[in-house]
């Protein structure tokens, strides 16, 4: 394991951390393996029941490292930011999530795979895809709408419109905000009663909840040809470059 991503298992529960605070726990590739790996491992393991997800320093992440992206998405193989989604998106493992701070991207289209989601109320949520001439991924373009309603998906992909963690409860995308210094533990202590219920009854109810995985794999599969796509457009360029050029300056 990368030591950007810290990965903890106590009580049934396996607690994997985004641990690169310096950049706001953007996600490189290595630390999408990490998860990935973590996430593999809690699957087959019959001692883990629950996954917590959580950023360090006040952040949960701020998306993609956009430099690390971007080459790994040029180079025409499957990125693992997109193996990491996939793994998510069919976990059999309930995950837990707990958001402070930033929550950009990837950051905020995960929580649609979590089956708990707890939030500060200076969580910011953010899917700025559009802005960046790209379009949006790890299934939020079916999710979102079933999640949020129309209207609201609509408001936070097409104008990218940041949330915070009292606007994503109302919207029905967080189940709870507490105190920062609170998250870490109401998270935790959720998963831990997951954890402690009847392991195939909990796995079987979760897979009821969420039906036919075929459409959610559908619309990943329509939204990654579009943003494969997309990367190549004259937008996208320009995104990027101003992107560059601010963080330079």
């Amino acid at each position: 394991m990368t030591g950007d991503v810290i990965v903890e298992k106590h009580d049934g529960v396996m607690r994997v951390v985004m641990n690169r605070a310096a950049k706001k726990n953007a996600l490189t590739g290595p630390m999408y393996d990490a998860m990935t790996a973590a996430l593999t491992e809690a699957d087959s393991s019959e001692a883990i029941r629950a996954v917590v997800l959580e950023g360090s320093g006040g952040a949960f992440t701020a998306g993609n490292d956009l430099a690390d992206f971007l080459a790994a998405a040029t180079s025409g193989k499957e990125t693992r930011a997109f193996q990491f989604i996939e793994k998510i998106a069919t976990l059999d493992t309930p995950i837990v999530a707990a958001v402070d701070g930033v929550a950009v991207g990837v950051g905020t289209t995960l929580i649609f795979h979590c089956d708990l989601v707890y939030a500060t109320p200076t969580a910011k949520f953010r899917m700025p895809f559009v802005d960046l001439g790209l379009v949006p991924e790890a299934g939020s373009s079916l999710l979102a709408p079933r999640r949020l309603g129309m209207a609201k998906a609509s408001e936070y992909i097409l104008l990218a419109e940041a949330f915070d963690g009292q606007a994503a409860m109302q919207a029905g995308l967080v189940n709870a905000v507490v105190p920062a210094a609170d998250l870490s533990r109401t998270a935790m202590e959720a998963a831990r009663k997951l954890a402690a219920k009847p392991s195939a009854a909990l796995r079987a109810s979760r897979a009821l909840l969420r039906g036919d995985r075929a459409d959610v794999r559908a619309a990943m599969k329509r939204e990654s040809e579009a943003f494969a796509a997309a990367l190549k457009s004259p937008d996208a360029r320009k995104a990027f470059e101003a992107f560059f050029a601010k963080s330079k300056g």
